[in-house]
């Protein structure tokens, strides 16, 4: 079994919860010189204390692995955009960095939003996926642009949403997304193989349909490629579902998370992701039955186990915490490589809740687990 040291970091604190951030993920950006360290860029958002309702995008930076952070600052171009009393914002983004382009792409859902801060499914395809370019040599982004789908209804909603996505070797992206008719139906998930040529990102063909018509059905898909294979997690209100396959695009029928005994893992109604090592894939998720009832939806403590590939499921003696429970929850994550020695959990806790805002310690806090792996990764 690979091993792993954990250490782990809180580059943002604000206290009493004023300032609550949400959805930060990182990618990191090869250093340009022999033994440097990558740049490491965060995206997050404010939460505006009505459900699902977020600010535009912005970003921190650290050129030392961490140990300093720059920001968080307001990008002018990753800002709403407003339509007379409507505001558009693109929320639940993962950013990652594009290789064959020295590009950064940052990926997410575009949110039509009214002045109260509801979610508007008011003109044809308003929920769909968005994303802007930055430029690591002159440090700018562009403004926000959409992923422009297939016609017909089925792809009315289409979101690259809180996804892990990979860069193929050819240079296209492969985008794990939910999609539907509209917002009120249960949605599918499928991952749609896109080009990307430094400026523009254009679908291609999409793969497998799965679905589920139970609840809200199958949302935030999330994509790791380990030893030549393909796995995909995907969030659904009851619990959660894995599947695998050969090419990125064509997928087994989904199974349910479990434990290697057979015990249902419990992760529910929140996402799931992935830390893929050369040596072993991991998943990171949250859990019922961890006296953690306290917790909205159970989203902490933050677990993180070894996957046995051949039988899709979690082995249970691998279970490490790696963000204890506190106060809030620790839902809204993600995980991502940043060299061949360590990877990164990202989460902002949730202490928004009533029953915490006068507690003492009632920051809101944005931790960085760091993976310390006992064996680099193989590139």
């Amino acid at each position: 079994m690979l091993d792993y040291d954990i250490r782990l970091e809180t580059p943002l604190v604000t206290p009493g919860g004023e300032d609550l951030w949400f959805h930060p993920r990182v990618a990191a950006i090869p250093a340009g010189r022999a033994g440097a360290p990558p740049a490491v860029v965060m995206t997050l958002s404010k939460h505006l204390k009505v459900s699902d309702h977020y600010s535009g995008l912005y970003v921190m930076r650290s050129d030392d692995l961490g140990r300093t952070w720059a920001g968080p600052e307001a990008v002018p171009e990753l800002a709403w955009v407003t339509e007379g009393d409507v505001h558009i914002a693109v929320a639940d983004v993962t950013p990652g960095y594009h290789a064959p382009t020295g590009k950064v792409l940052a990926i997410g859902a575009q949110v039509r939003y009214s002045r109260t801060g509801a979610q508007l499914e008011d003109v044809p395809r308003a929920h769909q996926t968005g994303y802007a370019v930055y430029d690591p040599e002159t440090r700018r982004w562009t403004r926000w642009k959409r992923l422009e789908m297939p016609p017909g209804a089925k792809f009315n909603l289409a979101r690259n949403a809180c996804a892990q996505w990979l860069v193929q070797h050819d240079g296209t992206l492969l985008l794990p997304m939910y999609y539907g008719t509209s917002a009120t139906v249960p949605a599918s998930v499928t991952v749609a193989q896109c080009a990307f040529d430094g400026t523009e990102l254009r679908y291609l063909r999409h793969g497998t349909e799965l679905v589920l018509n139970e609840v809200r059905g199958l949302v935030e898909p999330s994509l790791a490629r380990f030893d030549g294979r393909y796995y995909l997690t995907i969030r659904n209100d009851i619990r959660g579902y894995v599947t695998a396959g050969e090419d990125g695009l064509n997928f087994a029928p989904i199974k349910p998370w479990t434990f290697d005994d057979g015990g249902e893992l419990g992760s529910y109604n929140t996402q799931q992701h992935w830390l893929a090592h050369s040596e072993g894939l991991f998943l990171v998720y949250t859990r019922r039955g961890a006296n953690n009832d306290h917790i909205v939806r159970h989203r902490a403590p933050l677990f993180m186990a070894e996957v046995a590939p051949d039988r899709l499921c979690v082995l249970r003696g691998s279970e490490r915490a790696l963000i204890p429970a506190r106060l809030g929850e620790l839902g809204n994550f993600g995980a991502a490589p940043i060299t061949e020695s360590e990877s990164w959990v990202t989460v902002s806790e949730g202490v928004w809740d009533s029953n915490y805002k006068y507690h003492p310690e009632a920051e809101s806090r944005t931790f960085v687990a760091r993976v310390l792996w006992s064996k680099r990764r193989r590139l």
